[in-house]
């Protein structure tokens, strides 16, 4: 126990080493993403995004750590951290898959599989309905739920862009623009998948998620933090296939497009 609490405080000192590694890593990134030019139109853009990721990412930790000590002890602040969560990420993944008002749409596959699953969870005592267990899980829930939404939600209405003519041909067919619609978005957007599933076909071949590796720290049992980290992949699995379900369900609707597709 005082190995793992040793190892926990001197795992990444807070010291001026931390900062200049920091700052090396994020000129590093920016620096390849410019120099291949790593973005969709061949530009500069994809370096800058980077470089402004880590600094909003550098102050909203900051304020995250300086805040959140007190809102785990409100129970009101508590639901208000949670709702601001659930709010940036769907306008963060709206705004990934579409520029126009239909991004409001975006929230319903995030909150579908995560409100139901986390109520579950507190509901059934597994998770405490305290702000230090609460929280964390459940952003790693919403952190899910808003990367299949992205994914899938770009992939479907890129797909239906590239192949107009085919939706077109099924509509001829007799086919309604639901299912048109369906049957050209369904098979890319389930791609959406891949990343949580190979996460969890390799978890402990490749590499030690944070949940697992962050108990340990802690001094935990390796066969608790084993035990977390199953669960968080586990659910992780289910949000991402009801946050891909009801995306592409939203793209065959209409409900979730763009303006110039």
């Amino acid at each position: 126990m005082p190995d793992r609490t040793v190892a926990a405080a001197t795992l990444l000192p807070v010291n001026g080493v931390l900062a200049a590694v920091l700052v090396v890593l994020l000129l590093l990134a920016a620096s390849v993403a410019a120099v291949f030019r790593l973005a969709p139109d061949a530009s500069w853009r994809r370096a800058r995004n980077i470089t402004v990721a880590g600094l909003r990412a550098t102050v909203q930790l900051g304020a995250v750590s300086l805040v959140i000590g007190w809102v785990i002890h409100h129970g009101a602040a508590l639901l208000a951290f949670v709702l601001l969560m659930f709010c940036v990420a769907a306008r963060t993944a709206g705004r990934r898959i579409t520029p126009d008002g239909s991004w409001v749409w975006a929230a319903l596959p995030i909150a579908a599989p995560v409100a139901p699953i986390v109520g579950l969870l507190v509901a059934s005592g597994l998770l405490p309905p305290r702000g230090i267990a609460l929280i964390p899980v459940t952003g790693i829930l919403i952190g899910g739920a808003l990367t299949a939404t992205v994914l899938a939600g770009r992939r479907a209405l890129d797909e239906l862009t590239a192949r107009h003519g085919e939706v077109e041909a099924c509509l001829a067919l007799g086919l309604l623009p639901h299912d048109a619609r369906l049957e050209i978005a369904r098979p890319a957007a389930s791609d959406a998948l891949l990343p949580g599933l190979d996460q969890t076909r390799t978890v402990g071949l490749v590499t030690l998620p944070g949940a697992f590796v962050g108990m340990l720290l802690g001094g935990a049992s390796p066969v608790a933090a084993g035990a977390v980290q199953l669960f968080v992949l586990v659910a992780l699995m289910a949000v991402q296939a009801i946050a891909v379900a009801a995306t592409v369900e939203l793209v065959a609707r209409g409900r979730l497009h763009r303006s110039d597709a």
